[in-house]
């Protein structure tokens, strides 16, 4: 199917700002743009009408979750303006909505993004609303102990991190990434979310900057494949390759995490790590380890769980 060229799309864009009246105009007619254009939806939503909601209230400074009568509502000319140009530019040049909007949402929590750091979207989000459970032999409501220390390797815009400092109120958060320009988005988001006291951002190389021992280390680390890296949707261009890209099989940073990662976990630590469509390649690749897959009900996959006793199983082999 052919998809409507600029000037199509800025023709069409004129005569809805000439003709359409209402916020529901608006919704239905951005839906109808994406739909022909084919765009592809997964940086926080996975339909149309959701982006075009969440497109349509942000540029009007609304709650996307307004009430249903607000939507007959009637627009000025400058607000039509507003949100048709987010709406071209999510169709013509394929950003990502949260990069037009600067938020993202990720456990119930928002989060500042740029194009220096990937979308928040990670299925780990669940296992964090869930304290790590039942893989966490601790429970935040039982009495057991909680995770004190907690590391999130290659942090990004630190959602993980921030997520999981909120989850677990008494725990120290470390979040290490090699990208000063993320850590400059971390550092804003620790103070949006007023965490300056127990989460720290520091540059490195994968573990470089890590000192003593965790209760859990989480990471959502490049893991896309050459061939992946070359199918990839054009919205993911946007995002920085530096969080995407490791190498053939994607496993590039992931062999060098599982070989460091026992030394700083404790001997009850927990090493949380996605991904993504290169679990078969990491499975082939270890068979002596005995990863859990958890299965998500918002969708997701490959993210594995192991205890600090599992990569023990390495070294042995070493």
């Amino acid at each position: 199917m052919d998809h409507p060229t600029a000037p199509d799309l800025f023709a069409q864009a004129g005569q809805a700002a000439d003709e359409l009246q209402t916020m529901q105009d608006f919704i239905r007619w951005t839906v109808s743009r994406m739909n022909e254009a084919g765009i592809y939806f997964g940086h926080g939503t996975d339909n149309p009408w959701d982006e075009a909601l969440l497109l349509v209230t942000h540029a009007l400074h609304l709650p996307w979750n307004l009430a249903d009568e607000w939507r007959h509502s009637r627009l000025t000319r400058s607000e039509r303006e507003a949100i048709l140009d987010l709406v071209v530019a999510r169709i013509e040049q394929r950003v990502p909505a949260p990069y037009l909007t600067g938020v993202a949402w990720f456990c119930n929590l928002p989060f500042v993004v740029d194009e220096r750091v990937l979308i928040p979207r990670s299925p780990i989000g669940q296992m964090i609303e869930q304290n790590f459970a039942p893989w966490w032999q601790g429970d935040l409501h039982s009495g057991k102990p909680a995770p004190r220390r907690i590391l999130d390797v290659c942090t990004g815009s630190g959602c993980i991190g921030i997520a999981c400092a909120v989850q677990f109120p008494q725990a120290e958060v470390e979040l290490l990434d090699i990208s000063f320009e993320a850590l400059e988005v971390a550092e804003e988001n620790i103070h949006r979310h007023e965490l300056q006291e127990r989460v720290t951002a520091l540059q490195s190389d994968l573990f470089s900057a890590a000192s003593g021992k965790y209760d859990l280390i989480v990471s959502n680390p490049p893991y896309v494949d050459a061939d992946d890296m070359h199918s990839l949707p054009e919205e993911y261009r946007h995002e920085p390759e530096l969080a995407l890209a490791a190498g053939d099989d994607g496993l590039d940073l992931v062999r060098i995490m599982l070989k460091e990662a026992r030394q700083y976990l404790t001997d009850d630590g927990l090493l949380v790590l996605e991904v993504g469509n290169s679990w078969p390649a990491l499975v082939e690749a270890y068979p002596q380890l005995p990863f859990v897959w958890p299965t998500f009900e918002r969708g997701g996959h490959g993210v594995f769980v192991l205890q600090a006793r599992d990569l023990d199983l390495l070294s042995s082999i070493d």
